[in-house]
């Protein structure tokens, strides 16, 4: 007679993930090893150290991951909210804690203990978001639905920019891919994209002139790409094949005429005629909204109309609103200013770290730029610089290729989930490390701003190793769960 044996969660957890998860913790207590050793220093586990506490950090790590493993799966879906809005406390709490560090109030001081809230306010709105979408009814295509979705999201983010933590604001975007993945058009994500482009190709190239004109370079691509973005759309989402090709024949047209105008003629700026055919192509687009009573027409007009307001007033908020300091990082990253004794002073240095370490690396603890102390935060924000240098070429690209395993496989896990709350927090778990390796690595090469995130598993410090451990943990006993109620 055929009996139903309870699943032990031990045959049911994935025990790869697990596997990669201890391979770069160990990577990350080398890493941290070689940034904060001094010559001569004798004992690199002592608690006095660095890498002794990191060891600590490390210990109670493995210990949360194994308490979560042991918690009933349906805990998670059960106290989502419950969780979400606990952290959502916490962290509209410390916007008015009274301790200033590096110019943030992100920490929570308890006697020896720091805290960081927002490192943990991560796995909280992925489980918020996840018990959202899985919600009988819930339709990523119903405004409603949308708007409560970016709510769970952007409600945290605005509690940490009152944090004066920005970056780890900035963390919270990635949840838009999920929302990507679960059916947001494509066109919201193509809009993300394209704000971007403008503003990096108009502020970097602003004050460039057009061969003997008074027009801006970048003002100049920026409207053409407007209006050549548009007629792509009216193609895309109308299949009006014709208003398309008018749209791209006109904007070329007027305005080559009248950059030609300008050359030969009386010098002036094209952009105020560039302006004058985004206005136009507003009027054009409404009009066939009013035609064909189509809604793709409306989104669209309202893509044109964004993308022209979001441009210039980004180059206000850039030149008038920014403090000094990001205004210079900024710049830095643009290649607009140098300031290599200033804000590009941390990205050079790491540069000069990384490309020191040639193809095999220095060696464990013979790194000489950080062990002289040339590059700031070697140990948090700019750890990978480390990895280049005492590691080189060969170190660093296996631990991107570890990264890039393990992204792969909560990506792999999130697709095998029979439920959409499982699949949603899958994915948002997978997100975030994305987010948090293209930043953080692209950050000390020189590619992306300077925001100050910590890379995963690497960067010192118990809060973010606390809470990407929760991160990844809570999606394990997930996946764990999905079949043990199945006999």
């Amino acid at each position: 007679m055929p009996t139903n044996k309870p699943q032990s969660i031990w045959s049911q957890v994935d025990w790869i993930t697990i596997g990669i998860y201890i391979a770069l913790m160990i990577f990350g207590w080398i890493s941290i090893c070689g940034a904060s050793y001094t010559f001569g220093d004798n004992d690199i586990f002592s608690l006095g150290t660095r890498s002794g506490m990191q060891i600590v950090w490390i210990g109670t790590s493995i210990c949360l991951g194994f308490v979560i493993l042991m918690m009933d799966t349906r805990f998670f879906d059960t106290f989502s909210y419950i969780i979400y809005g606990a952290l959502l406390l916490l962290l509209f709490a410390t916007i008015f804690n009274p301790h200033d560090i590096k110019g943030s109030h992100s920490w929570l001081v308890l006697g020896p203990i720091r805290i960081q809230p927002a490192e943990f306010g991560k796995f909280a709105t992925a489980l918020a978001l996840a018990k959202l979408m899985s919600a009988y009814g819930f339709s990523i295509h119903r405004l409603k639905d949308f708007a409560a979705a970016c709510a769970v999201i952007f409600i945290p983010m605005l509690c940490i920019v009152g944090q004066r933590e920005t970056g780890s604001a900035l963390v919270y975007l990635t949840f838009f891919l999920v929302l990507y993945r679960e059916g947001m058009p494509g066109s919201i994500l193509f809009t993300g994209v394209a704000m971007v482009f403008y503003f990096v190709v108009g502020i970097k190239y602003e004050s460039v002139l057009l061969l003997d004109t008074p027009t801006s370079v970048g003002k100049f691509v920026v409207l053409l790409l407007v209006q050549i973005f548009t007629a792509c759309m009216v193609y895309v989402y109308t299949h009006e094949r014709k208003q398309a090709m008018s749209i791209i024949g006109y904007s070329v047209g007027i305005t080559l005429v009248a950059m030609l105008f300008s050359l030969y003629v009386i010098r002036f700026d094209v952009t105020w005629v560039q302006l004058g055919v985004c206005v136009a192509m507003f009027v054009y687009l409404l009009l066939n909204a009013l035609r064909t009573r189509l809604m793709s027409y409306y989104m669209i007009l309202t893509f044109a109309i964004g993308s022209v307001v979001f441009f210039y007033s980004a180059d206000y908020v850039l030149n008038n609103v920014m403090e000094p300091h990001q205004r210079v990082r900024i710049n830095v990253l643009l290649g607009l200013d140098e300031d290599l004794a200033g804000a590009g002073y941390n990205v050079h240095q790491s540069e000069i770290a990384i490309g020191s370490g040639g193809l095999k690396g220095k060696g464990f603890l013979n790194g000489t730029q950080t062990k002289l102390k040339f590059v700031p935060e070697q140990d948090t924000d700019f750890i990978f610089c480390t990895v280049g240098e005492e590691e080189g070429f060969v170190g660093s690209a296996s631990v991107l290729l570890l990264f890039l395993a393990l992204i792969l496989r909560l990506m792999k896990l999130a697709e095998r989930q029979p439920f959409t709350f499982g699949r949603v927090y899958g994915y948002s778990v997978a997100s975030i490390f994305l987010f948090h390796v293209f930043i953080n690595v692209g950050m000390v090469l020189g590619l992306t701003p300077v925001i100050g995130i910590p890379l995963p598993f690497f960067s010192y410090g118990g809060s973010s190793l606390w809470g990407f451990t929760l991160l990844m943990f809570i999606f394990l006993r997930i996946d764990a769960g999905r079949n043990m109620n199945q006999g």
